[in-house]
This record gives structure tokens, sequence and C-alpha cells, in this order.
């Protein structure tokens, strides 16, 4: 074995030492004595050994992981959504990813206006609660129900079910009723993937549907709402002790897309975190100002701030950014001035283009959104600017950053979210973020006891679970390194040479 794997399997080994330290969290209760007297050690040792096992087989929480589709570029898809399996047998459904929003909902047999054919690469389906063995209607005196009441307007049906409605801000909607069923997803709990793992959820039963929600362009089956609220898929599971209370996604850029969504929290060593603001509908930050160059931009720092009117929200059903009124006009003037020397600025369609012959990176520069906390997202000029066309040997870029209608709300969607890991931590009432190369990341699984687990959330590596195997199996720093030292001499002679 080369002395790099050596290295690897001692860091490795170290590393499985360390956690199984002290989890820093301190608790107490009242402990009696029990009376030994009269029993052999070896009766207690015997008992003691049973009681260890009771210990180790509790299991944390997992943690679920969801490939991705879908890209943020307007012009080739404009949404990002990923496949959900639901009944009893399972049947699969695209749904968007929306974290704007709080419920699952799919489209069902009968649904009034819901589209039957879309111009993505997808058969789209309609969930037929009666082919499903496991599912049954919310009833209006489920405790459940009323949590339908948060996120939108609620009631109940001449046949006792629990209905919704839901309106988004474009002005499309949706109603239903909802449904008990089981979701199915492959699952990771420590270093172990387990396939074909189910839950219970609520998830909306959608009949009817209007507005952008019926056009085929981009239709999918439904939206996967990641809101806060109780009804919403990660509430749902968290409180029920099947995942932590915490989901992140990772969205690839360019036109193929694609990514990783995670019920977990996704570590990286540059993250940085602003708070959540509390008690919001919405995953609302404080946006503090914003730079161009370097240089805070004149900008009134209350018109971020959050209010029934104003402030920032992190949304990623939605596809590009948009500012507040107040911030637009500033933000178009520094990046003009920033590239006047360089490109050919132009309006075409009520948007600030330029006209640029070289790469957007030599020209445009950074931008630093700087929220509370100090965390700053420092945008690249691909996360401002979308491609429109070309004229000649020239391209034609837009910036993608619009003007909100006349609202005080910012916006930040899929453009500036994606070549990014986004971890939403509810339980500690944080976002945080960094840049990233979204084609691998690693999954942070907290358990009970405060360890924290890092993993490969695309594939579980051998070595890995004999880490966790020590671990597990408590032994020494020395009967560690030996097994380890076994494992690397094995995958050696075994790895087939290219």
């Amino acid at each position: 074995m080369s002395p790099e794997k050596v290295a690897v399997a001692v860091v490795l080994v170290v590393v499985a030492e360390m956690v199984l330290g002290d989890g820093g969290k301190s608790l107490s209760w009242n402990l009696q004595r029990a009376s030994h007297d009269g029993v052999e050690l070896s009766q207690l040792r015997d008992r003691d050994l049973l009681r260890h096992d009771r210990i180790l087989q509790q299991k944390p929480p997992g943690v679920v992981n969801f490939d991705v589709e879908g890209t943020y570029d307007p012009s080739v898809v404009g949404l990002y959504y990923t496949k959900v399996q639901l009944g009893t047998p399972p049947k699969e459904f695209y749904v968007q990813i929306d974290t704007g929003s709080d419920v699952l909902w799919v489209s069902c047999n009968s649904c009034n206006g819901c589209p039957t054919s879309t111009e993505l690469e997808m058969k789209l389906k309609f969930f037929d609660p009666s082919s499903s063995s496991t599912a049954s209607p919310l009833s209006c005196s489920d405790r459940r129900c009323a949590l339908g009441a948060q996120t939108s307007e609620s009631g109940c049906s001449d046949q006792n079910k629990c209905v919704y409605t839901f309106q988004y801000v474009d002005g499309s909607g949706t109603s239903g009723y909802y449904i008990s069923d089981l979701m199915y997803f492959n699952k990771t709990v420590g270093n172990s993937l387990t396939s074909n793992s189910s839950a219970p959820v609520i998830f909306g039963c959608s009949t009817s549907q209007t507005g952008d929600l019926t056009k085929s362009d981009r239709a999918v089956d439904g939206i996967f709402g990641f809101g806060q609220q109780g009804l919403s898929v990660i509430s749902q599971l968290s409180s029920i002790g099947v995942t932590p209370n915490a989901f992140s996604h990772c969205l690839k850029g360019g036109s193929q897309g694609g990514g990783t969504l995670v019920l977990g929290q996704v570590v990286e060593p540059n993250m940085v975190y602003t708070p959540l603001v509390p008690l919001q509908p919405h995953y609302n930050v404080n946006l503090q100002s914003i730079s161009v160059k370097g240089q805070t931009l004149p900008i009134d720092p209350t018109v971020f701030a959050t209010s029934d009117t104003r402030g920032t929200i992190i949304d990623s059903g939605t596809t590009l950014a948009y500012l507040a009124d107040e911030a637009y006009d500033p933000f178009v003037t520094a990046i003009t001035q920033a590239v006047s020397q360089s490109v050919h600025p132009i309006v075409s369609k009520g948007n600030q283009c330029y006209i640029i012959t070289s790469s957007v990176s030599d020209i445009f520069p950074p931008v630093n959104l700087n929220f509370a906390g100090g965390a700053s997202m420092i945008l690249k000029p691909e996360d401002y600017l979308v491609q429109q066309n070309s004229i000649s040997d020239a391209a034609v870029w837009c910036l993608a950053f619009q003007k909100n209608g006349g609202q005080g709300i910012t916006i930040l969607g899929d453009l500036v979210l994606k070549d990014k890991i986004v971890v939403y931590d509810l339980a500690g009432q944080r976002i945080g973020w960094a840049n990233y190369d979204c084609s691998s990341v690693n999954v942070s699984e907290t358990t009970s006891t405060g360890n924290t687990e890092l993993f490969n959330a695309a594939r579980v590596d051998s070595s890995s679970s004999h880490i966790n195997q020590c671990k597990l199996m408590k032994n020494s720093i020395l009967a560690c390194f030996l097994q380890m030292a076994i494992f690397c001499v094995f995958t050696t002679f075994m790895t087939p040479r290219e």
C-alpha cells in the first residue's frame, strides 16, 4: 500500500475516533442506583452488553437524496424539478422544486384544466387515489387539516374531505383535496444506503388548475413545496424523526442543468450563514446592501427591511431575480458605468442589455449581496446576466435582475441560487450558501447525540462503511488502523488497472 493510502487510512480512523466524542450537549436526569448484591460479575457484564446493543440499534434520522433535472435558463426550461414516488404500488411524478410554497401536490385523475402533455422530456401522469392501497383522503376532523389554513384557503367538502385552494403570485392557481399516502425514497442512515424506504405524508390531490400551470410549454405533474409550515414534506418527515429538520439543494447552471436535492444538510468549508427573519411565511433574509466592484450602492437600507410589503425572499420557484424599485436603478447604473468602456449598452424590450465581443467574465464586475451576520453572496457575471442572442460576431447579454413591478419585495431566484450549495437549516433558523461545483456534494447527518457524519450523496464509499463499523464497535485506534490497513491493501490489489 502506498504511503498516500496509509495516510488516508490514518486520517479516516482518527476522524472515526473523533466522531465518538461528546456531542457538546449537556442533559441531566434523576438517577437511582440499583442493587447488585448477590449478582455475579459475568451476569452484570452480559446485561450491560445487551443494553449496549439496544443503544447501538437506536437509528438517527437519515437523509434523503433526490436527483434534480431542469435548468434556470429561461430559453430552455426555466425551472428545476425532481421525481417523487407516491402510493402503493409507487408511481413516479415530476414536480417543480419550490421553496416559495409549502405543500406537495400532484395532478389527480378527472382534473379540470390540468395539462395532458408537456414539451419537456417526460410523460405527464395523474394520481389515482383508488389505485393506491394506502391512500386515504384527509377528513375535516383530522387535526392535520387545520395545518392547511397556514398556507392556503382550506375548508371542508360535502364528502367530509379536507380541501384547499392555492393562488400563486403569477396569477396561476390550483384546488383539490388532501390525501394521506406513502412516499418512497432512497434514504441514507449513517453510511448505509437503504432503497425503497417510505413514510406517510399528506399531499394535495389537484382537481383544478388555472393560469400558467395549464400551459404545456413547461408543464410538470405538480409542485414540491419546501416552505416552513406544518404540511410541507420537510416539516412532516422531520416531525416523525425520518429526516433532519433541514434541506439543501445544489442546482447546476448551464443549459444542461440538473443537480441534487437533499433532505438534510450539505456541508462545505466555505459555507456562510445568515439568520432567517422570524415569523415570516417565506424564507426571508435581511439583505443590507449591494456592492458592485467593491463599491456599496447608494440604496437606503430600509428598502430591504422586512415588512408586510418589503423584504428579501429566497425562492427556488422563481427563475430570475427581482429588485425592489428603489434598488433597481442604482444597480443598473453601477453595472453600466463599470463596463461602459468595453461594451455597447442598449435597451432591448425594456431590458438593459450590452453588446460585447469578448467573455462576460473578463468585462463585468463581481456583485456582492451583503446580508445580516456578515454573510456575503458573491455573484459572478453569469449570476446576474443572461445571453439573449448574437449580432454578427458580438453577443447580446442582458441584466436578468428585473424591476419588481412597483413592489418593494426583492426575490432571489434560480439565477443566483445556481452553482451554489444552499442550506435551509430550519432547526437553526438560518440559511447558508457557498459557490460549488454541483456535480458532487457531501451530506451531513446530525445524529441524536450531536455527532456529525459525512458521506457522499451520490454513493457510499466502502471505506466509509469500515469507519462506521469501527465507530459502532468502539474499537481502539490500533484496531481500527489495522482494519483500515487490511482494507487498503485489499482494495489496492483488487482494483483493476487501466
